[in-house]
């Protein structure tokens, strides 16, 4: 025998101290907290009385009553919100350790369904030096990514803008999470944090790069040509797979890989000299590929463009000459029967032996003189 709906509304607003019920064939007795859970099964005609319900609990002087209004909370808010994200931004400062708990729980559950009222609280918590508090405001956070990725952006550009290097470091996180959804406001964002100070910073935007060159190349070859002159060698080394994943067909993206064989750095410029071959046709990357041996210093990469260079069918062995030369052409099969006939060559091929004229002797046979 389950509860009917009046005994929950009763019994959360203390109406009735107990209702007893079988449950599973035992008798159980249920309190004030249990009424206060079961707001959430209340509907329809019966929200705006759960609701109300739910305002009593919140302001309850029982620390366990505000504790079970926090838990139902998401769920009555779903039916109306008047005034429960107010209480829950109160609640989140509450003097009992297990209330600020349960608002924090409460807040990480609300913030993917209700951003606009959990929004100042979230900035708030955001930004708290207590762990407890604010490691739940980041979850939320990071499932809001899911639902509305632009309120996502207005958090992490003011996140963006804290001195505090391990707050910004959190937020560039995050970019990950946005960048296929949030459009401009994601991409403004990524360049912004490719000119923070903080080189991890730097680190987790350069990382979106790859995938937003599948969505949108031309801004990822914008950023990616100021990520590969980062002097972070990470930053560098994102940016060269984001490179990698590019269309080499545009324009842009070819310019960008043949100024990086041209980088200071020997890291870039082997990632973008191995690149080439993809790159160009063998006789512009033999010209290339000689007009950078002129200017690079590094051994190894000496070696690859000058492999480059090689042109086998002028500088190669007579065989590989020969490989470049074209077969001639198949003789029809009419044609060779008819040259067969006439006792001519085809080809390479020996032509078939000549006839004996009828009066020459044979070569068994002897001559009478």
């Amino acid at each position: 025998m389950e509860c009917t709906r009046q005994e929950i509304l009763d019994l959360s607003t203390g109406a009735r101290k107990e209702v007893d019920v079988l449950w599973q064939g035992k008798q159980i007795s249920l309190s004030r907290v249990d009424g206060v859970l079961g707001l959430g099964r209340l509907k329809s005609v019966w929200a705006d009385r759960a609701h109300e319900s739910l305002l009593l609990a919140l302001e309850s002087d029982d620390a366990k009553i505000r504790v079970a209004a926090l838990e139902v909370l998401p769920t009555v808010a779903e039916q109306r919100s008047d005034e429960l994200f107010d209480w829950l931004s109160v609640l989140l400062d509450d003097d009992d350790v297990n209330v600020r708990k349960a608002a924090s729980a409460c807040l990480e559950e609300a913030a993917p369904t209700f951003p606009s009222g959990v929004d100042s609280s979230l900035a708030q918590e955001l930004r708290s030096s207590i762990p407890a508090r604010s490691e739940p405001a980041w979850r939320g956070l990071k499932a809001l990514t899911e639902t509305w990725p632009e309120v996502v952006c207005d958090h992490i550009d003011e996140l963006l803008l804290i001195d505090d290097a391990r707050m910004r470091r959190k937020a560039s996180k995050l970019l990950r999470n946005v960048v296929q959804r949030a459009g401009a406001m994601g991409w403004d964002l990524i360049s912004w944090s490719l000119n923070d100070a903080d080189a991890e910073v730097r680190r987790n935007a350069s990382q979106t790069l790859s995938s937003l060159s599948k969505k949108e190349p031309r801004i990822a070859i914008m950023l990616t040509e100021r990520a590969i002159l980062d002097t972070d060698e990470k930053v560098r080394n994102y940016a060269l797979r984001a490179i990698r994943s590019m269309d080499t067909d545009d324009s842009r993206a070819r310019n960008l890989i043949l100024n990086g064989a041209r980088h200071s750095n020997a890291v870039v410029r082997r990632s973008c000299i191995e690149m080439l071959p993809m790159l160009l046709v063998e006789d512009k990357l033999r010209l290339v590929a000689t007009e950078l041996l002129q200017s690079e210093t590094d051994p190894e990469l000496k070696k690859m463009l000058i492999e480059m260079t090689y042109d086998a069918s002028i500088e190669g062995t007579e065989d590989e000459k020969n490989a470049f030369l074209s077969p001639a052409l198949p003789v029809p099969a009419l044609e060779r029967e008819v040259a067969h006939a006439q006792g001519k060559a085809v080809g390479l091929e020996n032509a078939p032996p000549e006839k004996p004229l009828l009066d020459a002797p044979q070569e068994d046979e002897q001559l009478d003189f």
